[in-house]
């Protein structure tokens, strides 16, 4: 049975800033039947590519990589902005539009294994993604695929991806 996801988007306009079309996974995760979809859809999508753990990143990432490490029943490790981790981390910096970000993970990640899924909420212009996937390969990490619920196209963002890339909704 095919659900209607974007149906669940709700789209709030000037946030965070004036122009932005904010897309907010909040209905979603408010409706059991089409959360629990999302998550089915995405385990069924994953699972076949053996991952040890997979990567959510800070914040709504987290949301969408806790359900799915259950179902795939595999480890669960955080991608945080740097400073955000307690003990030992290693760390990425990349540029933004304006400036620089970074992003880190702690040092013990891999005691969890070799081959890793890494999941947001939304893809827009790649960057961060992309920058997830340099810190993972810098560790050591092997990504076998990205997955997103959301896929904003018209931001070109996928061409930026160096893995596989698996969303549920494309606006």
């Amino acid at each position: 049975m095919m659900m209607d996801l974007q149906s669940y988007i709700g789209r709030i306009p000037n946030y965070p800033k004036s122009g932005i079309l904010f897309y907010d996974i909040s209905p979603l995760l408010a409706a059991p039947q089409a959360w629990s979809y999302c998550v089915r859809q995405l385990t069924d999508r994953l699972k076949p590519l053996q991952a040890d753990l997979l990567v959510g990143i800070e914040s709504r990432g987290f949301l969408l990589a806790a359900p799915l490490a259950i179902a795939l029943n595999i480890g669960f490790v955080l991608v945080r902005k740097k400073g955000k981790l307690p003990g030992k981390t290693i760390g990425y910096t990349y540029d933004l539009e304006y400036g620089t970000d970074t992003l880190e993970i702690q040092q013990n990640v891999l005691d969890y294994g070799k081959k890793a899924i890494v999941v947001d909420d939304l893809l827009a212009t790649g960057g961060t993604m992309q920058a997830s996937i340099n810190l993972l390969n810098k560790v050591g990490l092997e990504v076998a695929a990205c997955a997103c619920l959301i896929e904003l196209c018209f931001l070109s963002g996928r061409e930026k991806i160096k893995s596989p890339l698996h969303t549920l909704m494309q606006f």
